[in-house]
């Protein structure tokens, strides 16, 4: 369960892009000297989207472009440790994609994409080695919302929380609740494992939880495992067909 109470943690997908002259220049706009294209490593993140997720969340695409401006300028670290010493990359631009088809919560499917830079040097050589062969490829990313709104029964839960489970059946209708209204972007963290709630457990969106309600339930649990895959190979998809060759 994600202790930090209000804060929303999703995966992100890294891949490799080649700089050129428009990065270059707002990369500078953040450096205190001009940098050389030579001189800095440059990535992107597939950070997140507007289809219903496997934690049976879905943010809008009003919200993913709120997000767009709050990431611009962020900084990317390891492991979640906030400290000076683990900065590692910083994101100089963000974009929101729009793709075919529509999402499970009826809007055309878009993804939020940041653009990030950091510095070639020797501290930084096995990091981008580590990138560039595959291995730190899972971050994860954490944001503050304005609105956890239940689609069942459209109480928003940061206000006053409601009994509905995300990704419980309630009359033939799977629950599932919608991320409006982004107030803050926090940190970018490169992680062994995505900090990604399991389905079932009960998130402190901002309302108080009533007492023994976050033991994860086993049968949406097994289901959550299958909408993770499907989750991914979409995610997956629409990145893939964003990534400069």
């Amino acid at each position: 369960m994600n202790t930090e109470k209000g804060i929303i943690r999703k995966a992100a997908q890294v891949g490799l892009k080649q700089v050129d002259e428009k990065d270059l220049a707002k990369i500078n706009q953040m450096a205190l000297r001009t940098l050389t294209a030579e001189e800095v490593f440059v990535f992107k993140l597939a950070m997140c989207d507007n289809e219903i997720d496997r934690t049976h969340e879905a943010f809008t695409a009003k919200t993913l472009t709120q997000l767009a401006a709050l990431y611009v300028g962020r900084t990317i670290i390891a492991d979640h440790e906030r400290s000076t010493h683990n900065q590692c990359a910083r994101i100089f631009d963000t974009e929101v994609i729009s793709a075919a088809g529509q999402t499970g919560i009826g809007e055309t499917y878009s993804q939020l994409v940041a653009h990030c830079y950091m510095l070639r040097n020797p501290g930084t050589e096995a990091m981008i080695a580590d990138i560039e062969g595959g291995i730190k490829k899972e971050v994860s990313v954490g944001c503050r919302i304005g609105a956890a709104v239940c689609s069942v029964c459209g109480t928003d839960n940061v206000k006053t929380w409601c009994d509905h489970i995300p990704g419980k059946d309630y009359d033939g209708e799977k629950c599932h609740f919608l991320l409006e209204g982004a107030k803050d972007a926090y940190e970018v963290s490169f992680v062994a494992v995505p900090a990604q709630p399991r389905a079932g457990v009960i998130k402190a969106y901002g309302a108080q939880p009533p007492a023994g309600t976050d033991e994860p339930d086993p049968e949406t649990e097994k289901n959550e495992e299958l909408a993770e895959r499907q989750l991914e190979l979409n995610l997956a998809a629409a990145f893939l067909s964003s990534t400069d060759v």
